[in-house]
């Protein structure tokens, strides 16, 4: 196999990879740390995309709207977490009935403001040359940026004050509230950060992908095997999940067609799962 089409194979993969994580970072710490399933996980990623469309519309570069973006969300999901699931927590069926409600509202309002036709931004920044081949350096900002972000939250979680209160809210309540610690504005600001998460998320991925109100939904089956594959250990178990599922999607997609690689990452987690029904991470010792 000639080597530039060796490297060309190995940035597509890296790139898949790079999107699985990038969109499941916020569901990670939503479903992983707090235990909601929120099932308007693609909505929230499906707003900041088009809070950089609009951005992009008015004339600022994506960068500006990488920085609105995620503010927006976040504030959209303090909202939400403010006005629907504080009352909740503990009541599994109840959030899963709201977020799914609050999916089709958010697609609906989107519809009657935007539209529901598929809108584009343009791609930032140009191509390098490899061989006989050309490699957008866009994705290689994606695969840079999916690591950073990665990072940056293991650190955020492990490494802070805000980290340690967000883990003893979700795990021990009781305890936490016995301390001193106010477990409503952690759990707050614990929801705010993943829904600003999926919108960083929906911001990022908006030059590659179509800009439709249903383009959540392209992702949220992807992101919720990679966080449930990953298991206990919230983000390391994520990380691996990604680079496993989306590596066996891209291989997949590259040798036949793009529906036999999403059917390839579905097989792959339910064989994974079966194998270690406790996710990858289910025997280690950290659980972050």
């Amino acid at each position: 196999m000639e080597p530039d089409l060796v490297v060309r194979q190995a940035v597509t993969v890296l790139s898949t990879v790079a999107v699985l994580v990038i969109v499941s970072v916020g569901l990670a710490v939503i479903f992983g740390v707090m235990r909601i399933i929120n099932l308007a996980h693609g909505e929230f990623l499906m707003l900041g995309a088009y809070s950089v469309l609009v951005i992009s519309r008015a004339g600022a570069p994506l960068w500006a709207g990488l920085m609105v973006a995620p503010v927006a969300v976040g504030l959209i999901g303090l909202a939400v977490e403010r006005l629907v699931i504080r009352f909740l927590y503990g009541r599994l069926i109840a959030t899963m009935l709201a977020t799914w409600g609050l999916s089709l509202v958010l697609v609906q309002l989107v519809v009657m403001i935007f539209g529901p036709a598929t809108q584009g931004v343009p791609t930032p920044l140009g191509s390098l040359r490899v061989g006989g081949y050309r490699i957008s350096e866009y994705s290689l900002a994606l695969i840079g940026f999916a690591i950073g972000l990665l990072v940056a939250t293991y650190s955020l979680f492990t490494r802070t004050r805000y980290g340690l209160l967000a883990r003893a809210a979700s795990q021990n309540p009781l305890m936490a509230q016995a301390l001193g610690v106010n477990t409503g504005r952690t759990n707050a600001a614990t929801f705010a950060l993943g829904a600003a998460l999926a919108g960083l998320a929906g911001a990022m991925l908006a030059p590659v992908v179509g800009v439709v109100p249903s383009m959540g939904q392209a992702f949220i089956a992807r992101a919720f095997m990679t966080v449930i594959v990953g298991g206990p250990a919230v983000l390391t178990g994520m990380g691996s999940a990604a680079a496993l599922l989306g590596g066996a999607e891209s291989l997949v997609s590259q040798a036949s067609t793009a529906f036999l690689g999403q059917a390839a990452l579905l097989l792959l987690a339910v064989i994974l799962l079966r194998i270690m029904p406790q996710g990858l991470s289910g025997s280690w010792g950290r659980r972050l």
